[in-house]
């Protein structure tokens, strides 16, 4: 293990742990009213929670440093078939929240697996297309049968209906896919093939005669001045948001003292967490923290960059991409500058599901890192030896 730490990327791991205590102190703060008052359960209940799912996802974590991501191959493959059987069974067994029928009830916890479908996908993206180049592939076709094979998840997904997710993963599989070396050789082909399956696809709906987005959904696309909707649905929880970040100004009213969270947000410790961050904190540790996530993108990307072979690059840049989405959506959301799509802010919102999943994926990026360090370390022992 400690020639494995040796090759880590070590601020990558001081920041997520950073982030995990700051998230789990933030959930015990903006959820200890709500708990009492709305769910009736103990102040402590999320704290406690989440504090298990660190645990079980950094314990989970560091077991993955031991594997190589070359044995990810076959493992991805039934995971992607297991993730596509479990969305299929949300509509028979899963449970309602919000309008949308997306956990499963595992005794005491909740699982949704639309979360592991968005880090399935990636590693089952990284093996296939390794594979295809490893067999020196030239069919177009055979590229696109794997980002088809995701798309089944991305409708199952929609159909929850859960539109943020399956946006962000629409969102990962294009800038996977058009960064793919194959893919910048044969454009034009890749290009047409593409379109042909939109207009393809286009018609199938039109002539289906569903609609994309329901009446709901539709009511998200009213997000400017959330005010001067106070008392609507879209109005509601973004402006007091608003009033969240604005009773805290420069420095905070000190943590543990928000009065957003006093049941004026209804999501005060999962989407909304920010607001009462910068409420309890100030608008100086709101923007540390924004810098925080970039200095965390930025060592992920730059893993990505040095990757060694494609299967790295993959999982490294894949991984960029779901944080960046995850972390541009929730903000831009709360600030009301796009709709609002209930997308969980890294290590700081509440959620089993979310929270296993980044830290376990970040640890594949530490995975890659070390691999990648290893080869260099190969290659250039092999160059001492050749002269």
């Amino acid at each position: 293990m400690k020639k494995l730490f040796a090759k880590m990327d070590i601020w990558l791991l001081v920041m997520m742990i950073i982030y995990s205590i700051f998230g789990l102190i933030m959930i015990f703060s903006a959820s200890s009213v709500s708990t009492v008052l709305r769910y009736n359960v103990p102040q402590y209940h999320f704290f406690l929670r989440q504090a298990i799912f660190l645990v079980v996802a950094f314990i989970a974590g560091f077991l993955i440093l031991g594997i190589y991501t070359s044995r990810y191959k076959y493992p991805s493959y039934l995971a992607m078939a297991g993730i596509i059987v479990a969305l299929m069974g949300l509509f028979v067994y899963g449970r309602m929240t919000n309008n949308a029928r997306s956990w499963y009830d595992i005794g005491p916890f909740a699982l949704q697996p639309s979360e592991f479908a968005k880090s399935i996908i990636i590693v089952f993206l990284a093996a296939s297309y390794s594979q295809l180049e490893r067999l020196k592939v030239k069919n177009v076709g055979l590229f696109l049968l794997p980002m088809a094979i995701s798309l089944i998840a991305v409708i199952l997904i929609a159909l929850q209906p859960d539109l943020g997710t399956a946006l962000i993963i629409c969102g990962i599989l294009f800038f996977i896919f058009i960064s793919l070396p194959f893919v910048k050789k044969n454009f034009a082909k890749v290009l047409k093939l593409g379109l042909i399956g939109i207009v393809i696809a286009g018609l199938g709906f039109l002539y289906s005669g569903a609609s994309i987005l329901n009446s709901r959904q539709l009511k998200r696309f009213e997000f400017k001045n959330p005010c001067s909707r106070y008392i609507e649905d879209t109005g509601y929880q973004v402006c007091n948001g608003f009033i969240a970040i604005h009773n805290g100004g420069l420095f905070g009213v000190g943590l543990g003292n928000s009065s957003q969270k006093y049941l004026y947000l209804p999501e005060s410790h999962t989407d909304f967490i920010f607001p009462i961050i910068v409420e309890e904190w100030g608008a100086i540790v709101g923007i540390l923290i924004i810098l925080g996530y970039m200095f965390m993108l930025y060592r992920v990307l730059k893993i990505a960059r040095e990757a060694e072979n494609l299967r790295l690059g993959i999982l490294a840049y894949g991984v960029f991409l779901y944080l960046l989405f995850h972390i541009l959506i929730n903000l831009l959301g709360v600030l009301a500058l796009i709709p609002l799509t209930g997308v969980p802010l890294p290590f700081l919102s509440y959620g089993g599901s979310f929270t296993v999943n980044v830290i376990i994926m970040l640890f594949v990026v530490e995975r890659v890192c070390i691999e990648n360090r290893m080869i260099k370390e190969k290659r250039e022992r092999d160059n001492m030896i050749n002269q």
